[in-house]
């Protein structure tokens, strides 16, 4: 049972380091055209 104080900050952390780094990927813009760079590859010649 003592394991769980440790167990349940350390998520809420990582779940904090989650959402940094998902809102960081989205203010940078990598989900802005998520259709070009698949494209890209079939018209490379």
């Amino acid at each position: 049972m003592d394991i769980l104080y440790l167990l349940i900050p350390l998520s809420v952390i990582l779940v904090f380091f989650i959402l940094g780094g998902l809102w960081w990927a989205i203010d940078r813009g990598q989900f802005d055209d998520l259709d070009a760079q698949g494209e890209r590859i079939l018209k490379d010649s």
